[in-house]
């Protein structure tokens, strides 16, 4: 396929199963204004002051960086100049690390008042920061500050690649040999849905030219390593995975069982299918949406809120995030051309967002899939 980087051209997959243009753009438009601006039941994102904001995880009640970049990149694609710098200035007064091992990296949790919950970072919130900093640049040009947003983009990146390196106390969050991204900095493990092929082709184009290389054999690695962490039948990932791809069994003492399809792993076919609308250059992410909607839209199509192992063996729990499952499962077929890709498409149409102390997560998947699916996640 000829990919959108080349083309400059979007999919809009609601449009190619039959909604219209209007209903499309009125849907991702309110879905927006519900998670910004919607009643408190509603909404998780919130104005401190005149210039800062931030986005609550409504299950855990904190503020991470994961939820604080998800939020600036939708700002970006949203064209919402003015939430996007609220955000990014509640980040860098409150959960920007200033000194120690994690100098100039970025607490992963803090309270809704900006105290700390944890001195370390999680690379997931790193990188989605650095792309968001990056379209902000491309978008709306760079301002002054904090607000240059490229430089603050290659800042991240390189600390991400550089730390532990001699005179750079701490630990890089990209394994240097391998390529890998690690769960966190100081282990040697990964998350499969964090790896972000498609982000690390423009880093390659937009990071500090001495580290563009890394980033050209990251998206490699990163294409090659899903490969090997997703189950040839199902489609399926795990949480945490080894860099052999098999699923992490390790450290259940300190971070719980995380070896299943579980929350964190519902991110990573979305990624492939974003990756495969972006680039399109690995048609193996074909099959494995293929395998993943037939999973559930055959093989389990009555468990959808089911928990799995990633061979398919359903367990006794249920899904924590079962909107994020709908919402996921329906970007895949920005890759996926098998018999499902439709029905999970409006499977999803017909899913309203989630409600209740749960909603943070499963509505920011579904904020990124009615973005992906309308052709309005779009590189910059």
């Amino acid at each position: 396929m000829t990919a959108a980087y080349q083309t400059g051209k979007y999919r809009n997959v609601f449009l190619e199963c039959g909604y219209s243009k209007e209903e499309i753009q009125e849907r991702v438009e309110k879905t927006f204004e519900t998670i910004f601006y919607g009643t408190e039941e509603e909404r998780f994102y919130h104005e401190v002051g005149e210039d800062m904001a931030y986005v609550e995880d409504t299950g855990n009640h904190d503020v991470r960086t994961e939820g604080m970049s998800y939020a600036m990149m939708v700002c970006v694609q949203m064209n919402r100049k003015e939430e996007f710098d609220r955000l990014w200035k509640w980040v860098r007064t409150y959960m920007y690390i200033p000194k120690g091992p994690g100098k100039n990296y970025f607490a992963w949790s803090c309270g809704t008042d900006g105290t700390w919950n944890s001195d370390g970072p999680a690379p997931d919130g790193e990188e989605f920061f650095a792309m968001s900093l990056f379209f902000a640049w491309r978008r709306w040009g760079d301002g002054e500050g904090i607000f240059e947003y490229s430089k603050e983009a290659r800042a991240i990146l390189k600390e991400c690649v550089h730390k532990g390196e001699p005179g750079q106390p701490g630990d890089s969050m990209w394994d240097a040999k391998n390529h890998l991204i690690k769960f966190i900095p100081n282990c040697d493990f990964s998350d499969p849905s964090y790896h972000l092929p498609h982000f690390y082709e423009l880093f390659a184009k937009w990071a500090n030219p001495e580290d563009r290389e890394f980033w050209k054999e990251a998206a490699k690695a990163s294409r090659d390593y899903l490969h090997k962490a997703c189950h040839p039948k199902t489609g399926l990932s795990a949480e945490y995975a080894d860099y052999d791809g098999t699923p992490h069994k390790g450290h259940q003492e300190i971070f719980g069982r995380h070896d299943w399809y579980y929350s964190d792993a519902y991110r990573t076919i979305a990624n492939i299918g974003l990756d495969y609308e972006w680039f399109g250059v690995d048609s193996w992410q074909v099959e494995n949406a293929n395998h993943l909607q037939k999973f559930y839209c055959e093989d389990q199509k009555l468990h959808w809120d089911g928990v799995f192992l990633t061979d398919g063996t359903r367990l006794e729990e249920k899904a924590l995030h079962p909107v994020a499952i709908i919402a996921t499962n329906a970007q895949a077929s920005l890759a996926a051309n098998g018999p499902y890709a439709k029905e999970c498409v409006e499977k999803f149409w017909n899913t309203p967002l989630r409600t209740g102390d749960r909603r943070y997560y499963d509505n920011f998947l579904y904020m990124f899939s009615m973005l992906a699916l309308s052709g309005n996640y779009r590189i910059y």
